[in-house]
């Protein structure tokens, strides 16, 4: 599996090392406010992230650990073909860092794939993906409710669509 490289940014596969730096963002509530499951309490859960992380990498999949000034600051990828996943270090939010690494995910899922899609399952209370998306082309195709119970939370979604057409036409 390839490395990506942008301006400011390598992506790349996870290693074991990444796990104190990607739990300080898995464990931090601001970040995980509108991820998939709770913020981590324990470095293990972390550890068993980053290990799922790998397992679909050397499978073939999309899934990167976002490097930025040699640290590990998120992950972004294509963790369940054809949807899209990334979280950030709340340092980083503000700086187009996501904007980068999502395009780049979504350059190479379109180059080296037979995708012709790529979707996404978002909160709908969460603006700032909301926005990175829209900003990239991607079109809301539906919503639910009550998709996502987190502890006593239960969480809506809003579903969203970039097709590869459009992808090249905007390019």
């Amino acid at each position: 599996m390839p490395r990506l490289q942008t301006d400011r940014l390598i992506l790349r596969r996870a290693q074991t090392s990444d796990v104190p730096a990607l739990h300080a963002v898995f464990s931090d509530p601001s970040a995980m406010r509108y991820w998939s499951s709770l913020p981590y309490t324990d470095p293990a859960e972390t550890e068993a992230f980053v290990q799922a992380m790998q397992r679909l990498h050397d499978s073939g999949g999309s899934e990167f650990v976002v490097e930025y000034q040699g640290r590990a600051i998120g992950k972004a990828g294509i963790w369940d073909a054809p949807e899209i996943g990334f979280i950030f270090h709340r340092d980083c939010w503000g700086q187009g860092i996501g904007t980068e690494a999502v395009t780049a995910v979504i350059e190479h899922g379109f180059k080296t794939t037979s995708l012709d899609r790529i979707t996404a399952d978002v909160d709908p209370r969460n603006a700032a993906s909301i926005r990175l998306l829209s900003k990239l082309g991607f079109e809301e195709t539906g919503r639910a409710k009550c998709t996502l119970q987190l502890g006593d939370e239960v969480c809506d979604s809003v579903y969203f669509t970039l097709t590869k057409a459009r992808w090249q036409r905007d390019a």
